[in-house]
């Protein structure tokens, strides 16, 4: 039998932290792998601030995949913890790796609202096109309040 796979996209924002801790929080009590995702795609990231990165246009994805390893010691994620953890930079829209992700997950996981977008929207659009097209469960992780 196959091991159940926990899949959650994250963009370095308040929202997509939270989904992190709620899917970690998942995949220990199922004991499932924590598959973390960051899409990086030059044309719809002007910069991932909360990753210390500035233009990703300019930044190498190696980069890009330092800030997340250090993201995801931040949160306490890593070999010491019990949860397999598999994270991964992919060139690319992030609903489109997400859903890509999704088709050997058990569940989805993302935040309400990533780093684009408006502000009074309810979903961004990413976790809109997650919830709308993936063939798993998805679990939407409201916005952190203030």
């Amino acid at each position: 039998m196959e091991s159940q796979r926990i899949v959650v996209g994250i963009d370095g924002s308040e929202g997509s932290l939270a989904a992190l801790r709620v899917a970690a929080t998942e995949a220990r009590v199922r004991a499932a792998v924590l598959e973390v995702v960051c899409a990086w795609h030059p044309s719809s990231m002007g910069s991932i601030p909360a990753f210390g990165v500035g233009s990703p246009a300019a930044q190498s994805l190696d980069e890009l995949r330092t800030a997340l390893d250090e993201t995801l010691a931040a949160e306490g994620l890593g070999p010491d913890d019990g949860v397999a953890v598999e994270a991964r930079v992919v060139t690319g829209h992030a609903a489109e790796a997400l859903l890509d992700a999704a088709e050997r997950a058990t569940l989805v996981v993302v935040g309400t609202r990533g780093r684009g977008g408006f502000a009074g929207l309810v979903l961004g659009s990413v976790s809109h096109q997650v919830v709308t097209h993936a063939r798993c469960p998805v679990m939407i992780v409201p916005h952190p309040r203030p």
